[in-house]
């Protein structure tokens, strides 16, 4: 094909639609610092209802819950008539059913039918002819080649090292004859002729395969999805290099690959010709949601309303601030396991106070572990490192960790090489018996604390005094501070878990969050910052002394970091160790009624336990954002289905704190509930599929069994016993004690943020002493709500 002939304006609109399908994929994190994701990433800038036919005719799934379900919740009295009737006058559509009767009528007739179909694509429609299932052998060839490419350290050889994606990808494919093998003759061939340029390959493709301007957008997209976790962990890639101002062209190769098979196939099945016409003039037909597509969209809303009713009645007013001096005040992450921990330990003894803030404590950290070369940033995924730390401690003792590690990693390499794979099985097989045993039994060694984290090249006085009195206002901490200050991180301690990370803290890029809350101990004990601080508006007593810690959320065990804590405390941090573990047995209990076979005793044990596919719920039932002062929530039993963030407008000057709350932990939180939305409601194609079948892939994500398409999300165990959903699919629902006008001018100049509210995949509502007072209306509106009623 002659590229000259192709009009400029549609060689531009041709790349376009590929470069904008790219972007309606979500990036997929590494296992090694996963975090979650919205997967619908893609889409906020539509609501529910039209996302919905979007993605099922690109990837054949639905996004709501089934009509039967919905059917369900109505009879429970989870959905009320009043809920129905709210959701419905809220839809703007024409198309909405005419009254909630009507309403119930469609989610019957809905019931419990199959997914929708995507539009299929020429792999689709040639195997319909040939009967070869060529979509799973295109999975398979890509897979096999990617795993190699893409691999972080867990291959053995890679395929060409240091070579782009596409050029990568030829190179192999020139080669690879299991196409041929499987029937499609002259692959090999067709590969090496194809264009050598990523861009003149999709527009060769595009044009082999007809596809319009108006067809290109959702046909690029449609081929995006069926890559599955390859196209978004190069979406990732390229997330990273934007994040540090670059760009990055690995999903547009992935798609010109993608691309060339499906026009091999064309060429080779002329049969399918006709059809696949008619796919590409669907293609090309506008995205409109159906009467179906509107009804369960109203009826997610009422399910959302029905939590939010219940919620709203149990806020009912905050409780009376006490001027008496706190002995203990504990900050936990805004994480909603911290909810169940926090209530536990207040209702313990009336001088503990507690308070919550994202567990990175505000402190953009680029970190070096002890004995690692690999530098973390622990941090949201959103943000930058702008501090560099280390934990090396000693650099003797450091630099033999490090050879070591490069040891262990030289072994495990040993085990899986193909040659030495065997003999090693036949010579140490006896040996790795008895560390089966071992770990079986949970005689698994606890890792010893690393040295205690410090900032490379040091800090200034006045910079400690900033930077202490930056996060102490961030957490509403500006006086009235207790004796003991205690900071806490949190992870989770889980074996024999390729998604181990997501249990750890997101606010801290998937890592655990003790680093951050020991170097912020740290920090505000030194007396150089403590002499800053008043002068900046910060009132800390002298006699307050700031502690580090760790929350384990599987165990509830808390570890307290002894970094230099004076020997006269120690009566003091007797005094909280007790009362940390008489919360721990608490919390232990109450999570324990939601895990299967478990009891409160038991949990620790499931922690060191390889084969327990449920250590522990992680972020499920998820439902709530609220950033209040502790007195509107206290007392509330909230279920651990609340991100609970310490927040006092009154002290907040010029309202910098309300903006970051809102752009970036109510992002971030939002991002964690619908990745369990996603891999409730459409597990298929956003969830990590069964854990039992689970094999590791270049150490970036999980294949089912021996290949096929990478599985990005969570695992069906995370959100499913084995008898129901233990995620309940809702839309995060955000709760902010702050003047309305505020909020409205944060969310106007912040158009990305304000999308998530105004197309539904948020909800806002405004506090009022502890009270829900106001709803908020697309197009920066708000209507009074009373709790009871939550009306639009």
């Amino acid at each position: 094909m002659n590229h000259a002939d192709i009009a400029p304006a549609r060689f531009s609109a041709v790349l376009e639609a590929a470069e904008a399908a790219g972007r309606m994929i979500p990036p997929a994190f590494p296992l090694d610092a996963t975090v979650a994701v919205n997967p619908f990433l893609g889409q906020t800038g539509e609501d529910l209802a039209t996302a919905a036919a979007r993605l099922a005719r690109v990837a054949g799934v639905r996004v709501t819950r089934n009509g039967a379900d919905y059917c369900d919740a109505i009879a429970s009295g989870a959905i009320t008539e009043a809920d129905l009737a709210e959701a419905l006058a809220a839809c703007p559509s024409p198309l909405k059913p005419a009254d909630t009767a009507m309403l119930r009528h469609a989610a019957a007739r809905i019931g419990a039918g199959p997914a929708p179909r995507p539009l299929p694509t020429v792999a689709d429609l040639a195997a319909e002819a040939t009967g070869i299932d060529w979509p799973a052998l295109i999975d398979k060839c890509i897979g096999l080649w990617a795993a190699g490419h893409f691999d972080r350290g867990q291959a053995l050889w890679s395929p060409a090292p240091g070579a782009e994606a596409f050029t990568a990808w030829r190179g192999w494919a020139m080669h690879d004859l299991t196409p041929e093998i499987a029937g499609l003759e002259g692959f090999c061939a067709h590969v090496a002729c194809a264009p050598d340029t990523t861009e003149r390959a999709i527009l060769s493709a595009a044009e082999t395969l007809g596809l319009s301007e108006a067809a290109a957008p959702t046909a690029f997209h449609r081929l995006a999805m069926s890559l599955g976790g390859w196209a978004q962990h190069a979406r990732w890639i390229l997330w990273q290099a934007e994040l540090q101002g670059g760009s990055d062209r690995t999903l547009m190769d992935l798609l010109a690959i993608r691309l060339i098979w499906d026009e091999a196939l064309l060429v080779q099945t002329p049969a399918i010709a006709q059809k696949w016409a008619a796919t590409v003039d669907a293609h090309a037909a506008p995205v409109t949601p159906s009467e179906e597509d509107i009804a369960l969209a109203i009826l997610q809303d009422a399910a959302d309303r029905g939590h939010q009713r219940r919620l709203a009645a149990a806020l009912d007013g905050a409780a009376p601030a006490t001027d008496a001096r706190p002995f203990l005040q504990a900050a936990f992450c805004i994480d909603v396991r911290s909810e169940v921990f926090r209530r536990a330990l207040e209702g313990i003894d009336g001088r503990i106070a507690t308070i919550g803030f994202a567990g990175f404590f505000g402190l953009p950290l680029a970190h070096h572990a002890h004995g690692s070369d690999i530098l973390e940033a622990r941090l949201p995924v959103l943000l930058n490192p702008a501090v560099n730390t280390t934990s090396a401690g000693d650099p003797a003792k450091d630099q033999a960790d490090r050879i070591a590690a490069r040891g262990r990693r030289a072994w495990g390499r040993f085990r899986q090489a193909a040659v030495s794979s065997f003999a090693f099985v036949e010579a140490m097989g006896p040996v790795y018996a008895v560390k089966l045993v071992k770990s079986a039994l949970g005689f698994v060694p606890k890792p010893k604390p690393e040295p205690a984290p410090e900032v490379i090249g040091g800090m200034s006085a006045e910079a400690k005094a900033d930077t202490g009195a930056a996060v102490l206002k961030a957490m509403s901490l500006t006086k009235g501070h207790g004796a003991i200050v205690l900071l806490l991180g949190h992870g989770g301690n889980v074996t024999n878990n390729p998604h181990e990370s997501a249990y750890h803290c997101g606010a801290c890029g998937g890592y655990t969050g003790e680093v951050s809350a020991r170097l912020l101990a740290i920090l505000l004990n030194d007396p150089e910052t403590r002499a800053g601080l008043a002068s900046r508006g910060v009132e800390v007593p002298a006699d307050t002394l700031f502690v580090a810690g760790l929350h384990d959320t599987t165990t509830d065990a808390i570890t307290i970091y002894d970094d230099g804590l004076p020997a006269d405390r120690g009566g003091d941090l007797g005094i909280v160790r007790g009362w940390l573990a008489q919360a721990a047995k608490i919390a232990r209990a109450e999570r324990a009624l939601r895990m299967p076979g478990a009891s409160g005793e038991s949990i620790p044990a499931r922690a060191q336990n390889w084969a327990e596919i449920r250590p522990e719920w992680g972020l499920a039932g998820c439902a709530a954002f609220i950033a209040a002062p502790r007195e509107a929530t206290a007392g509330r039993d909230l279920g651990g289905r609340a991100f609970l963030h310490s927040y006092d407008w009154q002290a907040d000057a010029g309202f910098g704190t309300l903006e970051l709350i809102i752009t970036a932990p109510v992002v971030v939180a939002s991002w964690i509930s619908l990745q369990y939305y996603g891999s409730s409601v459409a597990p298929e194609m956003f969830g990590g599929g069964n854990k039992l079948i689970h094999n590791v892939v270049g150490g970036i994500g999980v294949i089912e069994g021996n290949g096929g398409k990478l599985r990005p999300g969570l695992p069906w165990q995370a959100v499913h016993d084995g008898d129901g959903l233990q995620h309940e699919p809702l839309r995060l629902s955000v709760m902010i004690e702050a003047p309305r006008e505020e909020m409205l001018r944060i969310l106007d100049k912040h158009p990305a943020v304000r999308a998530l509210f105004d197309n539904g995949w948020l909800h806002l509502f405004a506090l009022e002493g502890g009270k829900v007072a106001a709803r908020y209306l697309p197009g920066l509106q708000w209507a009074d709500a009373a709790p009871e009623k939550l009306a639009a």
